[in-house]
């Protein structure tokens, strides 16, 4: 029979319910470095709305048209065709359901073009689905990129105006395109819809034929290089009459704690103050989430269409980030998921580029041409790998991106965020009513940009 030892020293797990221990302070996996809530320059907002007001700008139809699928069968809905420019401002439903049943399905495969240049314009082109290259040919005989069309894009609109010049770029597919083509035959049969668009698109003439600038905006009058003592034109520096305005935006949340715990287990650590301080990390995490992804403020839906480009290829190239650098001046920072740096950092490896490295707050960041790549965890990702690159200018003083917040609120935490005391209930708790109020307010269209279509799993 085995003797049974007897234990000569004390367990450690008995030991342990005499020891101290040295801990931290809870720990959160939620948090991350919030570039956005840092660079971004922030404009006090008093009265809870920002106005911004621009110069009158006569710029018409520079949307994209949405599409309904049943299966593999696609249809335009009608009143998208209203952001094509001859369209805009159309309010005959009839008319609009007239043609948008016009229009005919066409398939294309990779390589196979949609358009030539040089041959007759006789038809109205929306891309369903798929990526299109436009090309033409440059002073030297090779075909020179002017862009690449998307989803919801269109080309050959001016066909409703009833213009007959030749196609001024080849249109190739990239990818297996869906698109649906009005052509001139079935729009001429349509006659009392198109004297209809004809009449309207003659009254949105007038507007596109006044004196503007290249971005739209009404032209200023001004004499240069003249000689002797000519009449000197007269201006004015005209405004939009409806300027758009920004509320501030809340995320809110009720904190509660029960009353024992904040009585009894406040040695060494403060139990409410943790449990408040993790909850303000969640709010503002959701608060730079709301500035990238907010459907009526967030950067990737405030973009300016004109301002959105899409990849050449796929994956995120030097060639896409220089065509979206080139679009503004003075771009201060460039917003990416993690996933997207990565990609750009194999096509910059694949090609012998190296990108630069720049210094931000003391930290180490990838760059391109000077501009830093923030990483921001809160650009989607799709399920089929692909992601949007943003590029913005910043600041009031040069037009650019701004972020909006009022502070001095009552009770106070943070800037633009407040704790309110909320009572005790009969069960003990203490509840705090969390709050934080932002936006995001783009001054002028070319201070943000997106490069949409970025490619990451390739």
């Amino acid at each position: 029979m085995t003797a049974v030892l007897e234990r000569l020293s004390l367990s450690t797990a008995a030991a342990r319910t005499l020891a101290t221990t040295t801990k931290t302070a809870p720990q959160m996996q939620e948090i991350t470095s919030r570039w956005l809530l840092r660079m971004l320059p922030w404009v006090e907002t008093k009265g809870g709305v920002y106005r911004v007001n621009r110069r009158l700008s006569y710029v018409v139809g520079d949307g994209r048209v949405t599409f309904l699928n049943d299966g593999a069968a696609v249809r335009v809905v009608p009143r998208e065709l209203t952001e094509l420019p001859a369209l805009r401002g159309f309010d005959d439903d009839g008319v609009l359901a007239t043609l948008a049943g016009s229009f005919r399905q066409q398939e294309f495969a990779p390589g196979e073009q949609l358009a030539r240049e040089g041959q007759p314009a006789d038809r109205v082109v929306l891309v369903a689905h798929g990526k299109a290259r436009c090309t033409k040919a440059g002073a030297y005989g090779d075909p020179v990129t002017l862009g690449v069309l998307g989803d919801g894009e269109f080309f050959g609109a001016d066909l409703l105006l009833g213009d007959s010049a030749p196609w001024d770029a080849t249109i190739t597919a990239q990818t297996a395109c869906t698109v649906l083509t009005l052509h001139r035959d079935d729009l001429n049969r349509l006659d009392g819809a198109l004297d209809a668009v004809r009449r309207h698109a003659a009254r949105l003439t007038a507007d596109r034929n006044r004196p503007q600038n290249r971005h739209g905006e009404k032209e200023i009058a001004l004499a240069a290089g003249h000689e002797g003592e000519p009449a000197l034109p007269g201006t004015f520096v005209d405004y939009e009459a409806e300027p758009r305005e920004y509320e501030l935006s809340v995320a809110q949340t009720v904190l509660r704690v029960h009353s024992r715990v904040a009585d009894l287990y406040n040695d060494p650590m403060d139990q409410v103050e943790h449990q408040l301080k993790l909850t303000v990390h969640a709010l503002r995490e959701r608060q730079e989430h709301e500035l990238v992804n907010n459907r009526d403020f967030g950067l990737l839906h405030n973009a300016d269409l004109r301002q959105r480009i899409h990849t050449r290829t796929g994956p995120p190239t030097p060639d896409d980030l220089d065509d979206l650098l080139s679009r503004r001046r003075r771009t201060r920072y460039l917003l990416a998921h993690p996933r997207a740096i990565a990609a750009f950092g194999r096509e910059c490896t694949a090609r012998g580029v190296y990108p630069s490295t720049v210094d931000v707050d003391g930290q180490p960041l990838t760059g391109w041409r000077g501009v830093p790549m923030l990483p921001c965890d809160k650009i989607p990702v799709t399920d089929t790998g692909c992601t949007s690159i943003i590029a913005m200018r910043t600041g009031a003083d040069d037009q650019g991106v701004v972020g909006l917040r009022q502070t001095g609120l009552p009770d106070e935490y943070e800037p633009g965020l407040n704790v309110r005391f909320m009572g005790i209930d009969g069960r003990g708790i203490i509840s705090y009513l969390v709050s934080t109020y932002h936006s995001a307010a783009v001054l002028v269209p070319d201070a943000l940009g997106v490069l949409d279509s970025v490619e990451v799993g390739r």
